[in-house]
C-alpha cells in the first residue's frame, strides 16, 4: 500500500482540494503534493491527526496505515518508562494479531478503560458483500472492463443508473489512478442512495496499469455511496490496511466468492 496515493483518494472522496487541504493544515501545498507522490516522508503523528480531523476519519485509522504512533502513545511511555518495557517485550515475543486481540481483551476485563476507546466507525467492509458482488478470476484487458463488471454488481442500482455510474468512474480514472498499491485499486462510486455497497473483483491475471510501486493490479474494489461520504472514506482506508498486509496476494488463488468473503471478516477482525 502506497501511502501517499492513499491519501490523495481520501482527500478527493472528501471534496477537498490540495489547496484546501493544506490550508487547513497551515503547510503550503507544495509539500502535500510531495507527500501523496511519495517525494517526501509521511507526515509526523500529529499532523496525521490533523489531516484525519480534516478528511473526517479516525485518527487511529489513518495513524495505522502510516505505520506511525499516536502522540498519547508517545506521551504515555515517556511518562510510565516500563510501558515501553512491557511493548518492547510484545514484540520481542511476535505476538500474532488474535493473540493481541486475546490480550486486549484480558485488560479489557481486568483494567476496564475509564475513558472511551477511539470507535472507528462505518460498516465493516466484509458485511458489505454477498456472494453475488464477489467475482473472482475476471479476465479483462482494461481497466474499463473491470470498472463495467463491477458497477453491473451494484444490486441496488437500476440500469440507466450504472451506465451514469461507469461513465463517472471511467472519466475520474482517466484523471486520477485509482491504484493505492500492494496490487489493489479501490473505485468510489457516487450513488444517491444512502446504502453503501461494495463489490470486490479478482483477476485472472494481473493488469498492467498506472500504480504507485509499479505492481500489477491484481484485485479491484468497488466502494458506492452518497458523495463526500465519510463512512465511504473509512471503507476506502480499511481496504487500505488490509492492501497493506498483503490481501491481493492472499485472494490470488482463492476461487470461491464465499472465501472471499469470510477471509475479509477474519483479517478484519485480526489484522
Amino acid at each position: 500500500m502506497h501511502f501517499g496515493a492513499t491519501l490523495r483518494l481520501l482527500r478527493l472522496e472528501s471534496g477537498l482540494g490540495l489547496r484546501d487541504l493544506a490550508r487547513r493544515l497551515n503547510v503550503s501545498g507544495t509539500y502535500l503534493s510531495r507527500v501523496e507522490n511519495g517525494l517526501d516522508s509521511i507526515p509526523t503523528s500529529a499532523r496525521l491527526e490533523a489531516i484525519a480531523g480534516a478528511l473526517q476519519i479516525p485518527a487511529p485509522l489513518l495513524l495505522d496505515l502510516a505505520h506511525r504512533v499516536s502522540p498519547l502513545v508517545v506521551d504515555y511511555v515517556d511518562a510510565v518508562p516500563e510501558a515501553g518495557t512491557l511493548l518492547l517485550e510484545i514484540a520481542h515475543r511476535r505476538l500474532a494479531p488474535h493473540e493481541l486481540c486475546e490480550l486486549r481483551d484480558f485488560l479489557n476485563e481486568r483494567f476496564p478503560s475509564k475513558a472511551a476507546a477511539p470507535v472507528v466507525a462505518g460498516p465493516v467492509f466484509s458485511e458489505l458483500l454477498t456472494p453475488a458482488t464477489v467475482i473472482v478470476h475476471f479476465s479483462c484487458s482494461s481497466i474499463d472492463d473491470v470498472i463495467d463488471v463491477a458497477v453491473g454488481r451494484l444490486e441496488h442500482e437500476t440500469p440507466p443508473n450504472r451506465y451514469a455510474i461507469a461513465a463517472n468512474l471511467k472519466q475520474r480514472e482517466r484523471e486520477v489512478s485509482s491504484a493505492i498499491g500492494g496490487g489493489v485499486a479501490v473505485l468510489c462510486a457516487n450513488t444517491v442512495r444512502e446504502t453503501p455497497a461494495a463489490v470486490v473483483v479478482t483477476l485472472a491475471k494481473p493488469l498492467a496499469y498506472d500504480t504507485p510501486d509499479q505492481q500489477p493490479l491484481k484485485l479491484v474494489v468497488a466502494l458506492a455511496g452518497p458523495r463526500n461520504s465519510p463512512q465511504r472514506r473509512i471503507g476506502l482506508a480499511r481496504v487500505a490496511r488490509l492492501a497493506a498486509r498483503g490481501l491481493s496476494s492472499d485472494l490470488a488463488d482463492v476461487t470461491s466468492p464465499a472465501v472471499v468473503i469470510s477471509h475479509l471478516a477474519r483479517v478484519e477482525v485480526f489484522g
